[in-house]
């Protein structure tokens, strides 16, 4: 299901939104303890004709700020004149864990299981359901930027749910390296959208805590494609061929012994099943310990940590697509 124009009259926060109008609205959020007020910024920037509303929202994981900076560059475009529809950009959804540096909620919830949400329920419930009321409620099409969790690294990808064919047909088109076919976890933002019958989209790059400029740029660039292939501008010199790789699953390969990582193919690698990814070494002896890959595919996330103990997540193995199409397999990430 996909919805073509945008709401009429745009209300956010109660406020009402006129079109060709650029304004930012910062909603109340609960308060810190000491009284401290809280708010999450949202930018709007509504064209002057009827269109779709994508929103885009980032650092839903407080630590997860390549999208923060990915939105910030996003609302510096200058968009034309005669824009179809509406644009929100939330930078900053989880203020609380982006303050603090951390993934989680200050009850240590995570707000990305915590959806819809709900009025009574706890901190991450209640903000969740205030993004599904002023954001998701008022969204055509969605796109969540997320990173690596912390010590790990992303491949630029693009996560959704391929069995509905509009939304891979977006997914192309934001053109990342690598679509993911990943159907929605339990309580994520995502899921809460798609359950809404909003096209939705993740877009994973890069780690915690850290810029990364070619995930930022790609991120920035996914987008404007999208906007693109909504209509919501025109770009004649801009027709980009989709050339993203599609994997059906993937898979944890982890760690048969504890000691010191070394690694031995990098991000974005294509694996042969058995290849030999990497070592695991005893730091105060001599013995060393091959990682083999349990399946062919390409390196789509890795560890940062070298020290690790037995069972630890190391490479992250996306099984490609081939031609005739492979069935969804093993475990999901």
């Amino acid at each position: 299901m996909k919805a073509e124009e945008p709401r009429e009259p745009l209300f956010i926060n109660g406020i009402i939104i006129p079109a060709a109008k650029r304004t930012t609205i910062m909603l109340p959020m609960p308060k810190l303890y000491d009284w401290t007020p809280m708010n999450m910024p949202v930018h709007i920037i509504r064209g002057n004709k009827p269109g779709p509303t994508l929103c885009v929202t980032a650092a839903v994981h407080g630590d997860e700020i390549n999208g923060v900076e990915t939105i910030r560059r996003l609302l510096k475009k200058r968009f034309p004149k005669d824009l179809k529809g509406t644009l929100i950009a939330v930078p900053i959804v989880n203020i609380y864990g982006f303050l603090a540096r951390n993934r989680y909620l200050t009850d240590r919830r995570d707000l990305n299981r915590a959806f819809p949400g709900s009025n009574k329920g706890s901190l991450a419930a209640r903000l969740a359901r205030l993004v599904m009321k002023e954001l998701v409620a008022n969204a055509t099409h969605f796109i969540d930027i997320h990173t690596g969790s912390f010590q790990r690294t992303n491949l630029p990808q693009i996560r959704a749910n391929l069995e509905t064919p509009y939304t891979e047909m977006l997914a192309k088109a934001f053109n990342a390296p690598i679509i993911l076919h990943s159907k929605e976890r339990d309580g994520s933002l995502r899921q809460a959208a798609n359950d809404k019958g909003i096209p939705s989209l993740l877009y994973e790059a890069g780690e915690a805590l850290r810029f990364n400029e070619t995930a930022i740029r790609m991120g920035l660039r996914g987008i404007l494609n999208i906007m693109r292939t909504l209509n919501m501008f025109a770009s004649p010199n801009h027709a980009p061929l989709p050339n993203s790789q599609i994997a059906e699953g993937s898979l944890w390969v982890r760690a048969p012994h504890s000691g010191i990582l070394r690694p031995l193919k990098p991000l974005g690698k294509k694996i042969k099943k058995g290849e030999v990814l990497g070592v695991i070494v005893n730091p105060i002896g001599e013995e060393e310990y091959e990682i083999r890959a349990r399946t062919s595919g390409i390196i789509i996330g890795q560890t940062n940590l070298p020290l690790v103990h037995e069972g630890a997540a190391l490479f992250h193995l996306a099984k490609l697509r081939s031609r005739e199409g492979i069935p969804p397999w093993v475990e999901q990430s």
